[in-house]
């Protein structure tokens, strides 16, 4: 059996893998479920068939996980493989990892076009997450109708996948911010401009006016020594 692991990454790069094993040779195997090329086929395809009793909005996730897993199981063992076993809670893990997988994808294929995505099971499973998620938006929109948020949004339509058109030489070139915009922007660097130079001169002042201060103490200090002086020498003459 292939195996192949579904891996989320950014580079949407998600098919990894390779070598060939065989469940019945390894110890681990009989209690860690590994997901083949060929399970995770039959993952996707029970799934997708059962995307409507998951979609309801009453029902047992645990007891669906459990019939996906034993319709998983069922499917590989009709092909030979009858020591495998697969659990709920693996089902569960692994698709939700496959689904992020192929939001990622979508988001891809959108930017790209679908040329882009050359994930295997993106086509199966986005024929019929594709439509839910439509129908998931046009809910949406339908509820936000007559609201501010829903006016401002209806303009705006499912954008399918489609390939990315090339650019053109007569593609309109991104505007330039208006010109009041950009003549206030150089209003207020000019005026913090002012502002720092007038700061500065301040400091530049009152650095001069204690430096003047001190002059003045030290002049004072020496007209009081000398004239101490002077009295001394009177007095002894």
């Amino acid at each position: 059996m292939e195996v192949i692991e579904s891996i989320v990454t950014d580079g949407i790069e998600v098919e990894e893998s390779t070598a060939t094993v065989s469940t019945l040779d390894s110890e681990k195997s009989k209690t860690e479920f590994v997901w083949t090329l060929q399970a995770t086929w039959h993952l996707v395809r029970v799934r997708l068939d059962m995307d409507h009793e998951f979609d309801q909005p009453v029902c047992k996730k645990k007891k669906l996980w459990e019939m996906v897993a034993e319709r998983v199981t069922a499917r590989l063992r009709a092909e030979g493989y009858q020591d495998v076993a697969v659990k709920a809670f693996e089902c569960d893990l692994k698709w939700r990892n496959m689904l992020a997988t192929y939001r990622k994808n979508a988001e891809r294929a959108k930017r790209l076009g679908a040329h882009s995505v050359h994930w295997e099971f993106f086509k199966t499973m986005h024929e019929v997450l594709g439509r839910s998620y439509e129908e998931i938006d046009a809910q949406r929109r339908a509820k936000l109708s007559g609201t501010k948020v829903g006016k401002a949004m209806a303009s705006k339509r499912y954008t399918p996948i489609l390939p990315t058109p090339t650019l053109t030489a007569t593609s309109v070139p991104p505007s330039r911010p208006p010109q009041d915009v950009l003549q206030l922007y150089l209003e207020l660097q000019e005026r913090k401009l002012n502002m720092w130079a007038q700061q500065k001169a301040l400091e530049e002042r009152k650095i001069e006016a204690i430096n003047n201060l001190a002059r003045a103490i030290s002049s004072l200090a020496q007209d009081g020594e000398r004239q101490g002086h002077g009295v001394s020498v009177t007095h002894h003459s």
